[in-house]
């Protein structure tokens, strides 16, 4: 970088623009150009650059227009030298008629009005042509957002969104470049001028940043999402996910959607208004029985005494209340199985404490080395064979205990009938929650291919409306023009006669 007087043309300083130690000599940039499109040269176009043109020809021809009709109905003209008016300075009220002295002849004849024309269809007609290319050029349409079908299918949603949102979308991607860029160049300012230890105060207390937080390690971002630049974008974001969760509740976080959809709409205390689900934690026995009652899930944890758990479950298996519903029980079965896979594992740690470090070592150098995942696999699969056998040796004697507890319902008949009973109705439940469920999902198939159809019904109703108004103005436009035809060739009567 030379610096050269402007006067003598001396040369004041010969400065290095790049990084000492970058062989590619890269150039150290100071300024951002925040711009719409790359120019032709150093600057960029912005976009009234590329419509400031249509833009000034479209408010030359409103003016013009403008100019037409004030003169049309202001005229004005020239009067003959020998005409005099009473007052004549008062302006004319409505239906007033005035004395004027005329010093012979028609009065007609002694006033002459300029020939100012009305405004030209012709000029309105260039000026909407001017402003539909400006429109096209900056691809903006009408988002009928009131009007809108809340019911509408999502392709049809986001596809109306995409189309009114092409600049927009395009110079908010362009400033969230050129901010990426400008943080960079701050970060740098940061990493070479700041001290070690930088403090700072806030509201409630003292911070410090650090001169290593701006190495080139961490990556400075805008906070922003260039693919979303307004909140009507956003919203109508979330409530397409909101319809794509609702269609299969199954497969979506319905806290997250709904989450995702009050962080769009701005409100404002979430936590108050949407209830977080609550997350598991580590319960006693009969909390657990309390929760498969009710119907609430809940889960073993590692650290329990988990052949405590799985007693107090069997002890509640017993009762006939259990033994009857067919949902309390399978929880329960359920929970001792995550009790049995828990013991296995704690039991593995005990016996592999030397091995399992050294596996996680051998999976981080395996990454680098492919030579290692042999031996890898091989010490993994030893420990899943020992944790199979230990699996199968409780699951062994869990059924043991299970019968020694369960026994008394096997030599009772009518306990029997009533379990086979209690199984077949479970059974039929079962299916029929299944076939209520592909009905649902049948329906909802049936009401979005409606949707769909009824839509492109009202595309082509209006495709078909376009063109018939196009074609009835062409016809008007055709009338029009044979009609200035024929006036154009019929003589003109007053002329030939003087002729």
């Amino acid at each position: 970088m030379v610096t050269v007087e402007e006067g003598t043309r001396k040369i004041l300083s010969i400065r290095r623009n790049y990084q000492a130690g970058d062989p590619m000599k890269k150039k150290i940039e100071y300024f951002v150009h925040f711009k719409f499109l790359p120019g032709l040269g150093f600057y960029g176009f912005g976009l009234i650059h590329m419509i400031g043109g249509l833009s000034r020809t479209a408010t030359a021809a409103l003016r013009q227009l403008l100019d037409a009709g004030t003169l049309s109905n202001l005229p004005a003209g020239f009067k003959m030298r020998g005409i005099k008016m009473r007052d004549e300075a008062q302006a004319i009220q409505p239906g007033e008629f005035r004395d004027v002295d005329a010093p012979g002849g028609n009065l007609k004849d002694a006033f002459m009005m300029l020939p100012f024309k009305e405004p030209s269809q012709t000029l309105l007609q260039l000026m909407g042509v001017v402003v539909q290319a400006g429109q096209r050029f900056a691809s903006i349409a009408d988002l009928q957002v009131g009007e809108g079908n809340q019911q509408a299918a999502v392709g049809t949603t986001v596809a109306l969104l995409e189309r009114g949102s092409r600049t927009m979308s395009a110079i908010h991607k362009r400033l969230y470049a050129a901010m990426k860029k400008e943080f960079t160049l701050l970060a740098r300012v940061f990493k070479l001028y700041l001290p070690p230890v930088y403090p700072y105060d806030v509201v409630g207390g003292q911070r410090q940043i650090m001169q290593t937080d701006f190495d080139d390690r961490v990556d400075i971002l805008p906070v922003a999402d260039p693919n979303i630049f307004s909140q009507t974008q956003r919203i109508s974001l979330a409530q397409t996910e909101l319809q794509l969760a609702a269609s299969n509740p199954q497969l979506h976080n319905q806290y997250e959607v709904y989450r995702n959809m009050y962080e769009a709409l701005g409100a404002k205390d979430i936590d108050l208004i949407l209830k977080k689900p609550p997350r598991p934690v580590p319960k006693d026995p009969a909390l657990e029985h309390i929760d498969a009652l009710a119907g609430v899930a809940f889960q073993a944890f590692p650290g329990q005494d988990h052949r405590a758990h799985i007693t107090a479950h069997l002890n509640f298996l017993a009762t006939n209340m259990v033994r009857n519903s067919p949902m309390v029980l399978a929880t329960i079965e359920k929970n001792c199985l995550e009790h049995i896979s828990l013991m296995a594992q704690e039991q593995i740690e005990i016996e592999f404490k030397d091995e399992l470090p050294q596996l996680a070592q051998l999976q981080q150098q395996a990454q680098q080395n492919p030579q290692l995942q042999q031996q890898v696999m091989q010490l993994q699969q030893r420990i899943e064979a020992r944790k199979a056998v230990l699996v199968a040796d409780m699951m062994e004697e869990f059924a043991k205990e299970e019968k020694a507890i369960t026994s008394q319902f096997d030599h009772d008949p009518i306990a029997k009938l009533r379990s086979r009973e209690l199984d077949i109705r479970a059974m039929d439940n079962e299916k029929k929650r299944e076939e209520a469920t592909q009905k649902l999902n049948l329906e909802k198939m049936k009401t979005l291919m409606n949707q769909g159809i009824q839509e492109d019904k009202l595309e082509q109703n209006e495709e078909l409306a376009e063109l018939r108004a196009d074609t009835s103005i062409e016809k008007q436009e055709m009338a029009n023009q044979n009609r200035l035809k024929l006036a154009r060739m019929k003589p003109r009567g007053g002329n030939g006669a003087a002729n």
